[in-house]
């Protein structure tokens, strides 16, 4: 038998609860409160800092995260001819036919469109993904090599962008573009991916984390998360959500089924969910609003029919899945709350609806929340006045849909909150996502006052976000998401509590150690000063 027992710093038990004084673990499971400690225990002084459940991550992609280590560093690139110079030196020392990477940063040109020109000193096809995997950078040879011209029509679902003469440019706007290049490139192998997993895995332990939705998982990649999984390298706990292809549906559908039956059994990893793109993001105008763009005579570009998406959804419930709904713009946000309508007696008998990033809600929809039973998943980080949001978000929306990510609202309406980063996106980051949740700032104190502050959240409200929210989103409430007895010791310590201090200086604050089922996943080795 194995204790542990941590003392000395503050233990958030719940949102509720009073905190507790210590806490025991035995055999990788939460011992009641006040049981007997064996004179052989371990025991971790925590310092004067604080123990929560582990973080949840309710939404990212792992797999993506760990492929974009293998090429350069592009996020922090701010011009053209900086990114350039970092994949010259990555095709220098790369012997890859293809190199494929990312992300790089939209806003460094104005309207984030870029010329395939501008990356032909490589005489090699590449693509590099922008930081919202939404839209593709290829340069001359990519194009040439998947055919791509001036006679090739737009995808269903996808835009190339053109020059006036109809040639593409070497943007490629969603996925159904992006593929028409992509899918000529050599595909990582198996073992590649079981090492980006594992690197993956490491990063999100260190961070707090112990479980993660994977938020978009294609068929072909199941196997390397199945062998990441089955091999013991993979330190947190996953629920893949398979994608819903609008032009395969409803065909698809026992596809995923079998699939999700394979996983079935594999320790750590399980096949819950299927993944809807409602539409997509604002900042290209794919993104679906109820009325037109400020800048461009457009709804945007939805992936499915208001009608479509209702049936498809009652099917994935039919099937036994849970469902994850992407949706930006205000009328996607209304198509998914028509679905989950649809299947609301499902929800209330524990069926999980989750709908990610829910960036604009037309505000007849806020009353809606409280009845449907629904999570919704935001992306705390976002919720910040910086460059994507000066320069290509809000030029979009115009002065009549400036109020996004309205956090509060919705909690206010009644809907139950989680959190994810959307890594890649964003780092996953919780305790960031917490501070910005609260603050509406970012790390300088911009703006004075919080952007949109009638949106901010308490620090509870957030830590639940980040905690008990996800773990009601995977339908694992009573496993994760508290300290309580008979739970799994899934567990993350910080140098501070960050209730005690102010907002602003939770940027100081870091991750001590993490604890998956009570074995430790993460550890601090470098020296880490507390704020206090």
């Amino acid at each position: 038998m194995t204790v542990t027992v941590f003392r000395d710093g503050a233990i958030r038990v719940d949102g509720s609860s009073p905190d507790a004084d210590q806490l025991i673990v035995i055999d990788g499971v939460i011992a009641p409160y006040g049981s007997a400690v064996p004179d052989d225990a371990e025991y971790v002084d925590l310092e004067g800092g604080l123990l929560l459940p582990a973080f949840g991550e309710g939404h990212a992609h792992p797999l993506l995260a760990g492929r974009e280590r293998v090429g350069p560093e592009l996020r922090d690139a701010t011009t053209v001819e900086a990114v350039v110079a970092r994949v010259q030196a990555w095709a220098a020392v790369s012997d890859a036919s293809w190199l494929v990477g990312g992300s790089y940063d939209a806003t460094i040109v104005e309207g984030g469109m870029f010329d395939a020109r501008w990356l032909d000193a490589v005489e090699r096809p590449v693509v590099l993904h922008a930081w919202d995997y939404h839209t593709a950078w290829v340069n001359s040879a990519a194009l040439r090599a998947a055919g791509v011209d001036a006679t090739t029509p737009d995808p269903e679902l996808g835009r190339i962008a053109r020059r006036a003469d109809g040639s593409p440019l070497g943007t490629l706007i969603e996925r159904p573009a992006i593929d028409l290049v992509l899918d000529h490139a050599p595909q990582p192998t198996i073992a590649a991916d079981v090492d980006a997993l594992t690197w993956a895995g490491e990063h999100l332990a260190a961070h707090g984390v112990t479980w993660v939705q994977e938020a978009w998982c294609e068929i072909e990649d199941v196997p390397a998360w199945r062998a990441a999984a089955a091999s013991g390298r993979l330190v947190v706990d996953a629920d893949i959500a398979l994608r819903a292809d609008p032009i395969r549906w409803p065909a698809q559908l026992d596809e995923l089924r079998r699939v999700a039956g394979e996983i079935d059994g594999t320790p750590g990893l399980t096949c819950r969910t299927v993944k809807f793109f409602v539409d997509g993001i604002l900042e290209n105008h794919t993104a679906h609003l109820i009325e037109c763009y400020h800048d461009a005579r457009t709804h945007g570009l939805p992936n499915w029919s208001p009608e479509g998406l209702v049936d498809a959804v009652a099917a994935c419930d039919a099937a036994g899945f849970d469902v994850h709904l992407h949706a930006i713009g205000d009328a996607a946000m209304r198509a998914a709350l028509d679905a989950a309508e649809g299947i609301h007696e499902s929800l209330r008998r524990g069926r999980r609806l989750t709908i990610a990033h829910a960036q604009v809600i037309d505000p007849a929809d806020l009353p809606r929340l409280a009845a449907l039973d629904v999570t919704i998943c935001f992306q705390p980080q976002w919720a910040l006045e910086d460059a994507v949001m000066t320069d290509l978000t809000l030029p979009r929306l115009g002065p009549q849909r400036e109020l996004q990510y309205r956090m509060h609202s919705a909690h206010k309406a009644g809907a139950r909150l989680s959190f994810g980063s959307d890594w890649p996106v964003a780092a996953p980051d919780m305790l960031a996502g917490i501070r910005t949740a609260i603050t509406r700032q970012d790390v300088s104190g911009h703006p004075s006052g919080g952007w949109q502050p009638q949106e901010r959240l308490t620090v509870d409200e957030a830590i639940d976000a980040a905690t008990s929210g996800v773990a009601w989103q995977g339908g694992d409430q009573d496993r994760r998401g508290a300290l309580r007895p008979g739970m799994p010791a899934d567990l993350v310590w910080l140098t501070d509590d960050i209730r005690s201090i102010e907002p602003a200086a939770i940027a100081d604050v870091r991750v001590r150690g993490t604890w998956r089922r009570g074995i430790r996943t993460f550890t601090a080795t470098a020296p880490v000063v507390a704020v206090r």
